[in-house]
């Protein structure tokens, strides 16, 4: 494992008033799980999109297997051996998996015809090698985000490569998926292959990297075995200070009920689902993928038609046919897809955070542009969002700073209860906290949440009370101070443990 692979020197890149990386170092060796930490904006993507042909360098060389190149596209980076799994799923709807995995690659027959039999057949042992359930003929449209990761990890890994770069594979997936990942990735080190790995997920870095190298600012802090670091030490070298308490979750006393489901059903996807949500409470919703955890958001919100079930805000039924009933109840969705569900990236930050309201503001084109600016300038401060104006594009901000627009769209409509599915998916260690804090603070004031969450020490060290879901159906209850990893590991496997 002492064969230098990939090695980048002085690599500086600027866009349009901003300088992405200056003088940044990188070096992989053959065989190397090598992690890429930094903040959002430290400059990990930059970098790696750099290595990938997408962005070319302004400055310093790039070394493969010791030969100077210059990668000119993504194309030419597949043809050096070099294989990204990005983070924004990058995969066609309207085909199906196998079709993706082997997109412009297909198996063709002697007559230049698809040979889609073998197509079918390459896919599913892909999927199978992952321990991924899913069929390779499904329309990619009819998965779940968490699904399509998996066929994004398939389909860069159908190709054989040297260098495979991995930004944030884990994003979408719970701990059962992870470790099958982990096992793939550690069978590829030891085809010496190397492997970049891109995580916000910290003890990650800790379990499948060989090496870290951090990024602060755009610029090189260093790298470090990562058997001789800690995970404080980390997050100092990430973020230049100490965190204090990653985890700002108090105790409450419990409120009042506020949300009450009983015996929810949505046929094929789960059935029976009866819990309450008490005023200024945290219930965090745990489980493995397929359990229909995210689903019972959705349909709570109005987006997924029951078949079956109640629903009672304040002691009084409900009927929620359309998220636009669940908004005039005042019930909020924090989507686990927040690019492509929860913002229009090409809108402003101020007209994403009064959408949900624009016409309480005024009729059609008359907009009460005051009150607006007001609303706006308002959330902006209370949520401390770190944008140049209330006119700055979406799409140009930090993953953090998205999430707390979202978050804000839905304070607007004076939301009682929110729905908040994977809430700090994507965003880096100091945003997570921001995200909890404000989530306490929500709290307070007696908003109800229900959290969803793939990640355990969020669901452990956020939530007053855990449900965990297997295959559409409830099988347990834990109190914060009964919860452990352990227990509900066993009841998302499907071990039914009595609720408390």
């Amino acid at each position: 494992m002492d064969v230098p692979l990939m090695v980048m020197t002085g690599i500086g890149k600027q866009f349009p008033g901003v300088r992405a990386l200056q003088d940044v170092q990188f070096q992989v060796l053959a065989g190397e799980v090598h992690g890429l930490v930094g903040e959002n904006g430290a400059g990990k993507s930059t970098l790696m999109r750099i290595l990938g042909g997408i962005h070319q360098r302004d400055a310093g060389e790039i070394r493969l297997r010791g030969r100077p190149v210059e990668i000119r596209s993504p194309i030419h980076a597949r043809t050096l051996g070099i294989s990204i799994i990005h983070q924004e799923l990058n995969l066609v709807p309207a085909l199906s998996v196998a079709e993706n995995i082997f997109l412009g690659r297909a198996p063709r027959r002697s007559g230049g015809l698809v040979d889609w039999r073998e197509m079918y057949v390459r896919a599913g042992r892909l999927l199978a090698d992952l321990g991924v359930p899913i069929d390779p003929r499904r329309r990619v449209s009819q998965l779940t985000v968490a699904e399509q990761q998996l066929v994004e990890i398939a389909k860069t890994l159908s190709v054989d490569a040297e260098l495979v770069i991995m930004d944030e594979p884990t994003a979408a997936l719970t701990l059962e998926e992870t470790e099958r990942l982990f096992r793939f990735i550690r069978d590829l080190q030891g085809r010496g292959v190397g492997v970049v790995y891109i995580t916000h997920r910290l003890e990650e870095v800790f379990k499948i990297t060989d090496r870290v190298t951090v990024l602060r600012d755009g610029q090189y802090v260093g790298t470090y075995p990562t058997a001789e670091l800690t995970l404080d030490e980390l997050i100092r070298l990430m973020v230049g200070r100490r965190l204090v308490e990653k985890f700002p979750k108090e105790a409450m006393p419990p409120g009042l009920p506020i949300l009450e489901i009983r015996r929810l059903a949505v046929r094929g996807v789960f059935d029976d689902i009866s819990f309450a949500l008490r005023r200024g409470e945290i219930l965090g919703i745990a489980g493995l993928i397929g359990s229909g955890k995210t689903e019972v958001a959705y349909a709570i919100f109005g987006a997924m038609p029951l078949d079956a079930g109640e629903i009672t805000l304040d002691g009084r039924p409900v009927l929620i046919r359309s998220p636009a009933e669940a908004i005039a109840h005042g019930i909020g969705l924090v989507t686990e897809d927040r690019k492509r569900l929860g913002l229009v990236l090409q809108m402003s930050v101020r007209g994403n955070i009064t959408l949900p309201i624009v016409k309480q503001l005024g009729p059609g084109l008359f907009i009460r542009r005051g009150e607006e600016h007001a609303l706006v300038d308002r959330a902006i401060r209370e949520l401390d969002m770190a944008v140049a104006s209330p006119e700055q594009l979406i799409r140009t901000l930090s993953g953090g700073t998205q999430q707390k627009v979202v978050v804000a769209k839905w304070l607007q409509t004076r939301a009682r209860v929110l729905l908040m599915a994977e809430p700090t998916r994507g965003i880096d260690v100091g945003a997570k906290v921001e995200m909890y804090r404000l989530m306490v603070e929500l709290a307070r004031r007696g908003v109800g949440i229900v959290m969803i969450s793939s990640e355990m020490p969020e669901i452990l060290g956020m939530s007053d009370r855990i449900i965990v879901m297997h295959e559409g159906r409830i099988t347990a209850e834990f109190p914060r101070a009964e919860a452990t990893q352990e227990k509900i590991m066993a009841s998302a496997a499907g071990r039914v443990q009595s609720a408390v």
